[in-house]
């Protein structure tokens, strides 16, 4: 069957907002991919970011939870940038089984002055500073920490360093956004937001098979990078770099569709997608919980009216307790 003959009646599409894993077992591959939209709009929205930030968000997010997903345990993946630059905090996190969130921190007139001189990319939004991937499997169990510097022109190049030095592995990262202007029902203009991504990586029997020109060490190693790269990773990665940002964001391509056009030659198949909502982990009890735990001097500098309010920097919903609710036993 070609691609011009699937149609909605012949496939189970998995649509916005749900990850699809699949596997392109001639190519030894195995990855992920994702188009957002929905869930994207009200993460930005309640934000209402500016342009630029708000692409970085929209990118960390998509990362986040393609990598999220693949989480075998409850626990908590968090993506977050810290550096010096006029955005000088990006930060999402994916709460297992399907909960996502995110926020930035940035310097309004930092960011003016970037805006004036072009300069809106990653890189010079982020400036000098550091990505890390943390995972959190709860109170009684150590977290894991990768770091690596922000050292590329793009938040994928960027994760990929973090692949090649921390996890070993070949690995292909594709992120895009796009920015929608239309009208709704009534015909009043709409602004939306829509991501995709792709995560591919080279997973062959043969260990071996995966030892990257990059990464130095073992037998044989002189320090030079002297390995050939595996021809089939080489085939996968060139065919994932093909991937136009239109295509990861096009509803009317959409995932399946997408993983089609790239490696039905090789035979791709997909698992069932996954879900993934708008969902923060805020709640009364919680902010209550914290508040106690400050000093009586930290709860009457935040007292107003006999009121003490936290506004939550992720969902921007506000929490109001009366000052003898939280004051100190």
């Amino acid at each position: 069957m070609t691609e011009a003959n699937l149609g909605l009646g012949q496939f189970d599409y998995a649509g916005d907002d749900h990850v699809v894993p699949f596997q392109v077992e001639g190519l030894d591959v195995r990855g992920r991919a994702v188009q957002l939209g929905p869930m994207l709009d009200a993460i930005l929205e309640r934000h209402n970011y500016p342009l630029p930030v708000a692409r970085l968000v929209a990118e960390t997010v998509v990362l986040t939870v393609l990598l999220g997903t693949s989480l075998k345990f409850e626990g908590k993946l968090i993506v977050q940038t810290k550096s010096n630059g006029p955005v000088d905090l990006v930060v999402a996190d994916f709460a297992t089984p399907d909960r996502v969130r995110a926020y930035a921190r940035y310097n309004e007139e930092a960011l003016s002055i970037a805006e004036k001189n072009g300069l809106t990319q990653p890189q010079h939004l982020l400036g000098e500073g550091v990505l890390a991937f943390t995972i959190d499997q709860g109170a009684h169990m150590q977290r894991y920490q990768g770091i690596v510097p922000l050292d590329g022109a793009s938040l994928e190049e960027i994760a990929g360093v973090y692949f090649r030095q921390s996890e070993q592995i070949p690995t292909k990262v594709r992120l895009g956004v796009a920015e929608l202007l239309d009208r709704d029902e009534n015909g009043k203009p709409r602004h939306r937001w829509r991501a995709g991504g792709m995560v591919a990586q080279f997973l062959p029997e043969a260990p071996e098979r995966m030892r990257q020109a990059d990464l130095h060490g073992g037998d044989g190693d002189d320090g030079n990078g002297a390995f050939a790269v595996d021809d089939l990773w080489d085939e996968a990665s060139v065919m994932v770099q093909t991937i136009d940002a239109d295509e990861l964001t096009d509803p009317m391509v959409g995932t399946e569709r997408l993983l089609y056009r790239l490696f039905h030659e090789r035979g791709v198949k997909v698992y069932p997608p996954q879900a993934v909502y708008d969902k923060c982990s805020c709640s009364r009890e919680k902010i209550r919980d914290v508040l106690a735990s400050l000093s009586q001097d930290d709860i009457d500098h935040t007292v107003e009216e006999g009121m003490v309010s936290v506004t939550c920097e992720f969902c921007s919903t506000t929490y109001r307790f009366e000052a003898t609710e939280v004051r100190p036993q």
